[in-house]
């Protein structure tokens, strides 16, 4: 069975860094294509970043190119999302998803396996 384990998450000032890491267990982690999502309160879900199961293609979107960074470590079965550079409206849920369809798919669809979340909170 699939698990996926976040953590990270915390309260950081404006400005500040957080690096999140989603480590997944329960089967081969360069078989997946690996995202992370955030869900803001009373919004819904959204898809931050993905990457492909090499790591050669990665996907941000555009609120947060140039300040985060998804990467993965094949060899620990984790992926990382590098946060710089932080701005309240970043406070969230964080989320990775593991896919077994390769590529980057961004448009609205069902992802195989979710992890439980970690809370990012940005102060002004």
């Amino acid at each position: 069975q699939v698990h996926l384990a976040e953590s990270g998450g915390g309260l950081v000032q404006a400005g500040g860094s957080l690096r999140l890491s989603c480590v997944l267990s329960g089967h081969i982690f360069a078989s997946y294509s690996m995202y992370w999502f955030r869900q803001a309160p009373g919004k819904g879900r959204e898809i931050v970043a993905g990457i492909t199961r090499s790591g050669g293609n990665r996907w941000y979107t555009d609120s947060v190119k140039g300040r985060f960074t998804i990467s993965r470590d094949n060899a620990k079965n984790t992926v990382y999302l590098q946060m710089n550079s932080l701005k309240p409206e970043d406070t969230a849920v964080y989320y990775c998803a593991a896919d077994r369809t390769p590529g980057i798919h961004t448009a609205s669809r069902s992802y195989d396996y979710w992890g439980q979340g970690t809370q990012v909170t940005v102060s002004s």
